[in-house]
């Protein structure tokens, strides 16, 4: 295992006092130098190994978190101890540059990171994980080691295309966010029936002890009660209809809209992605990769399917 360096790369130590080491001034350097002229820092890291510059004393690999470490290390503009390496005008440029191509990596447009909350895997319910940050090589993916990886690339707009499409399809037949049920249910148990049963012969002995009766009428109440189902769903459908009433189809996703009428999506490794609304409706569309090795989202038959009512 290489060992950790005490001393900053392109240093030694000399007559204990620290001094610059020839060779890997050199490397520091042409790191700057070939960072500034467009090459990426695994690149770098590939350029130093392949010149066998050694950064351990007991090790020649290198990997770009190295490179990284040189490029913002502020010693190589020289302090009381650390002769100067690198110019400020170098060094300045090459930092700005890398602070900027890291915002840009990271940087994640909202209606992105709302969509990610939300985006799970149909076959395993893993959260599903966007790679790539802001480039154009961006993909979902189901990370969960127990599942497996998607059969094709699935991009941002695939899913954004399919929400919209889903969206719009809601805004212009409100009747597929119907889920029907009653809105309170109550079936009583076995436990119940025998509870029930029991009170009823206690209060028909001569002998009735009120107080024990009383207490079993309080248990039978509990009961009964934790049997009771509530289902807010109609109302919750009726809130999404109110969001899309007269709404116009949208060009573009409207991330208020989408927050307030969706709970989730779910993506299958088929590319089958179903928009499921807060009242547990659910929506599918299709998404077909296409032979132009381009990716669209529409529905099948160009109508959005609710596989929970069957209506078209």
């Amino acid at each position: 295992m290489a060992k950790n360096r005490t001393i900053p790369f392109g240093y030694c130590m000399k007559n204990v006092e620290i001094t610059t080491e020839p060779k890997e001034v050199y490397a520091v350097v042409t790191i700057f130098d070939e960072y500034l002229k467009g090459r990426s820092l695994s690149e770098i890291a590939k350029l130093m190994q392949s010149e066998k510059i050694r950064y351990n004393a007991d090790s020649d690999k290198w990997n770009k978190n190295m490179v990284k470490r040189i490029i913002e290390n502020e010693k190589y503009l020289g302090t009381d101890k650390y002769p100067q390496i690198i110019d400020d005008d170098t060094f300045r440029l090459a930092n700005e540059k890398r602070i900027r191509k890291a915002t840009t990596l990271d940087l994640i447009p909202d209606d992105l990171q709302e969509i990610r909350k939300c985006t799970y895997c149909t076959e395993c319910g893993h959260k599903l994980s966007r790679i790539g940050g802001n480039s154009k090589y961006e993909k979902w993916d189901c990370r969960n080691p127990d599942c497996y990886k998607f059969e094709y690339r699935l991009t941002d707009q695939m899913i954004i295309g399919a929400v919209l499409n889903v969206l719009n399809s809601a805004i212009a037949n409100p009747s597929l966010l119907e889920l029907g049920g009653e809105i309170s249910t109550y079936s009583p148990t076995a436990d119940i029936v025998r509870k029930q049963n029991e009170i009823n012969h206690m209060t028909d002995s001569a002998q009735a002890d009120f107080d024990r009766v009383k207490a079993e009428i309080f248990k039978l109440a509990e009961m009964k009660y934790d049997c009771c189902t509530y289902n807010d769903s109609p109302q919750k459908t009726d809130k999404i209809k109110e969001l899309l009433k007269n709404h116009e189809q949208l060009n573009s996703l409207d991330i208020g809209l989408f927050k307030a009428c969706v709970s989730r999506i779910w993506i299958s490794h088929f590319c089958t992605i179903e928009v499921e609304f807060i009242n547990g409706v659910k929506i599918k569309n299709t998404t077909e990769r296409m032979n132009e090795n381009e990716y669209s989202a529409e529905c099948n038959d160009n109508s959005c399917k609710n596989p929970d009512c069957g209506k078209p």
